[in-house]
């Protein structure tokens, strides 16, 4: 694994019950970065993460959706595309250990909820970013379980490092 919880919770301003990423498995640069000494930000456009991430059943979550029959809910799953897209900037933001980071959800389009997502499933969440421009960055997101596509989502998120 690329980035272990210690290094995602550095990262990441989330915390639990909140936070809906266990590690990243690998953060892989477009053909154009590689090689680069120095990334901008815009060299991520084309950059894939993937995340990991194993649905708890003791989650307080699940206790409220549903009893009896618990589902985890499509907005968490947006929420951990989000979570898990940020992890290119590590490319680009080398300082990011010195920096606290401001992030926030703008918009979802396209949003798809292939199958129900239950307790003590392991999944991994691929991202592509697609655009940047300024601190606006748009996100291509599927979540998998065994291979199969479980949700999807375009996602946007401002992003900025103070």
């Amino acid at each position: 694994m690329e980035i272990e919880i210690d290094a995602v919770k550095s990262f990441l301003p989330h915390r639990d019950p909140f936070l809906f990423v266990d590690g990243v498995k690998e953060i892989i640069l477009s053909e154009e970065s590689k090689g680069k000494d120095e990334l901008e930000m815009k060299d991520l456009i084309g950059s894939t993460v993937v995340g990991l991430y194993k649905t708890k059943k003791e989650h307080p979550i699940f206790e409220g959706h549903f009893p009896g029959n618990p589902i985890l809910p499509g907005v968490v799953q947006i929420e951990m595309m989000a979570q898990v897209s940020s992890f290119a900037l590590m490319k680009a933001v080398p300082n990011w250990r010195d920096m606290k980071m401001d992030v926030m959800l703008l918009s979802v389009n396209s949003s798809k909820f292939r199958k129900p997502v239950f307790p003590e499933m392991e999944l991994e969440i691929h991202t592509k970013c697609t655009k940047i421009r300024g601190p606006f960055m748009t996100n291509e997101c599927v979540v998998y379980h065994n291979g199969e596509a479980m949700s999807e989502a375009s996602v946007m998120a401002s992003v900025k490092f103070v």
